[in-house]
């Protein structure tokens, strides 16, 4: 999939689309053990993207493999067309990945988007890979505060339609926003999260992700 900025958003907007088309929303057969974590950092001018991905055996509790790759960003950020500005740096870093995993985590939305289409999404159909979207914060949808004990959750809606969920992951911290991003539905999603979370709010594989994707000061 081209990836460049062409000075709008339209041809991004029907990309999206089609992708959105392709989404597979099933439950996971058995939760994996192997676990993949990305995120990806900006430099301070914004002129260069530093992706990571870290290989997480959850049950375990350790570090596989990970990665780290900085390079020049090919697109501006146009809010909700965030997947276009990362996805290249993410790709070259997965490309580094030697060992095997079942599921990828991304510190970003899946369905929980304007048109369905999060970072989780796009790139879950894109690699067929079941997918979930563990975001720090919300980018659209209402939702109830979910109950202050680890594990629970109340559902996130744009409308009437369930677009994910605001998950608990310890008790008396801020919660995550939750979605599907592709070969996984709900259910999996939550069993996902969780499974992948020791002793922090974030799972391990993206909590570890994140901390490798910083710029040095």
């Amino acid at each position: 999939m081209d990836f460049s900025w062409t000075g709008s958003v339209e041809p991004w907007k029907r990309a999206q689309q089609e992708i959105r088309s392709r989404v597979v929303i099933e439950p996971l057969r058995e939760l994996p053990q192997r676990v993949a974590g990305v995120d990806c950092a900006y430099s301070a001018d914004g002129k260069y993207a530093k992706a990571a991905v870290v290989v997480f055996d959850r049950v375990e509790k350790q570090i596989v493999e990970q990665h780290a790759l900085t390079m020049p960003c090919r697109a501006p950020y146009v809010p909700t067309y965030l997947t276009f500005r990362e996805a290249p740096a993410i790709f070259a870093v997965l490309d580094r990945v030697k060992s095997s995993f079942n599921a990828i985590l991304f510190d970003g939305q899946g369905l929980a988007h304007p048109r369905r289409c999060g970072l989780a999404t796009h790139l879950g159909v894109l690699l067929d890979m079941p997918s979930v979207g563990c975001a720090k914060s919300r980018l659209i949808g209402t939702f109830d505060e979910p109950n202050p004990t680890a594990g629970s959750y109340s559902k996130l809606m744009d409308k009437d339609e369930q677009i994910g969920v605001v998950l608990r992951t310890r008790d008396n911290v801020n919660p995550l926003f939750v979605s599907v991003g592709h070969r996984v539905d709900i259910d999996s999603a939550i069993a996902l999260t969780l499974a992948c979370c020791t002793k922090y709010r974030l799972p391990e594989p993206t909590r570890m992700a994140d901390k490798l994707s910083k710029f040095s000061k």
